[in-house]
């Protein structure tokens, strides 16, 4: 008898939700990294540097940004980045509460 072959399950990469602690699908979440120039958005889950994933949810990036952000990237938001980041979050681009 000839045996079957399996189709090999594709690997989903999770991941945690800065904000609320969920985890869920990589591709789910919005990853924000950290590079030298400071915090940044990473729309493409490509660039180099520490990266971390939140939700795409105004009360997950608002706990995000209270400090589990800069304890996820190893690192102190300046000012001016927090700002930035801040008026992305009130941006059309991150959701409403769910």
């Amino acid at each position: 008898m000839a045996k079957k072959q399996k189709k090999p399950v594709k690997h989903i990469p999770q991941r945690t939700c800065v904000g609320c602690r969920q985890v869920l699908s990589k591709r789910d979440m919005m990853r924000l990294v950290r590079t030298q120039d400071g915090v940044e958005f990473d729309p493409t889950g490509k660039k180099n540097g520490r990266g971390a994933y939140i939700h795409n949810r105004r009360e997950c990036w608002e706990k995000a940004l209270k400090g589990n952000l800069e304890k996820a990237l190893h690192t102190t938001i300046s000012e001016e980045n927090r700002r930035s980041l801040e008026e992305f979050v009130s941006s059309p681009a991150i959701g409403q509460n769910d």
